[in-house]
């Protein structure tokens, strides 16, 4: 039997499943890189244990607490995620990496710092900041194949959006509708996050202005839609303050629930980003790989 533990933790409703692997670094197969059917097939919520995104916790190095390898839903790995970096920083707390209040992350889009907030009665982390670097609108900085990334358009089922494109060390088309409950995520999130002008895929998120922030909903490339998408967020906020719809400390209701976001403009092209929200442990679980890759169809196994 080939057995793997993992600790499942959401964060305003976007979860994910948790491997600690401290021998390894970004970019190294390590003991426990997983090959994408079986990371697919552990987020699978019929058949594997369920969840929108993987990550493997990996040794810090250069200063580093800690790595982040995260995977998508459907197997695929992706650059970075606020909801996802606040779900390490509660496993790499309770391993006793970092200092009381801080953590310091690598990820594939780069160095990131947290602050974390622990519960007095056990220690647990049920908050976390993330320093989520910038929030950027240079073209192939997203990357978008256009010669600008505002005003946007795309038409879905003779549906017209309209948005701008962002990068937050991963790519997003913020889209301002009227009705966001009418939006029809679920036939054209799949469209839009695969139009042509997004070499890389596309986050999309759909919004609407409020008094103290945006309402939010987002299809997440490579998941679906989720309850929360933390990087999507950070690319919404950045748009509205751009065109002057929300403060630059504003409020993020998503499905899932709150996140605050802190802009703070650095240049005509971009603003640096601070993300805060909960975090909750769900539970752990010992899977047995062997019996997983039997009852669901893979592309491969363990590396």
């Amino acid at each position: 039997m080939t057995a793997l533990h993992f600790s499942k933790l959401h964060a305003t409703g976007n979860d994910f499943l948790v491997l600690v692997d401290l021998e390894a670094r970004l970019g190294s197969r390590g003991r426990n890189r997983l090959a994408p059917g079986l990371r697919a097939a552990l987020c699978d919520r019929r058949r594997g244990v369920g969840a929108d995104g993987l990550i493997r916790l990996l040794g810090g190095s250069d200063g580093a607490d800690c790595e982040m390898e995260l995977t998508n839903a459907d197997g695929g790995l992706a650059e970075i995620s606020g909801n996802g970096l606040r779900c390490l920083a509660h496993v790499a707390a309770k391993l006793g990496l970092g200092a009381d209040d801080r953590l310091v992350v690598d990820t594939a889009a780069g160095r990131r710092e947290m602050t974390i907030r622990r519960r007095p009665e056990d220690g647990e982390v049920d908050y976390a900041e993330a320093d989520m670097g910038l929030v950027m609108f240079t073209p192939e900085m997203i990357p978008v194949l256009a010669d600008s990334p505002f005003d946007l358009e795309a038409t879905v089922d003779g549906v017209s959006y309209r948005g701008d494109a962002a990068g937050v060390g991963n790519p997003h088309f913020v889209v301002f509708v009227d009705d966001l409950d009418a939006v029809p995520l679920d036939r054209h999130g799949p469209i839009l996050e695969h139009d042509a002008r997004f070499p890389n895929r596309t986050n999309v998120e759909v919004v609407v202005p409020t008094a103290s922030g945006l309402r939010m909903r987002v299809w997440e490339r490579g998941v679906g839609e989720t309850a929360s998408c933390g990087s999507g967020a950070c690319a919404a906020a950045g748009v509205a303050l751009r065109r002057g719809l929300a403060p630059a400390r504003m409020t993020v209701a998503v499905p899932g629930g709150e996140l605050v976001v802190d802009l703070a403009p650095t240049s005509d092209t971009s603003m640096a980003v601070q993300l805060g929200g909960p975090v909750a442990h769900v539970f752990d679980v010992d899977v047995d790989l062997d019996r997983l890759a039997d009852t669901v169809p893979l592309a491969g196994g363990v590396l």
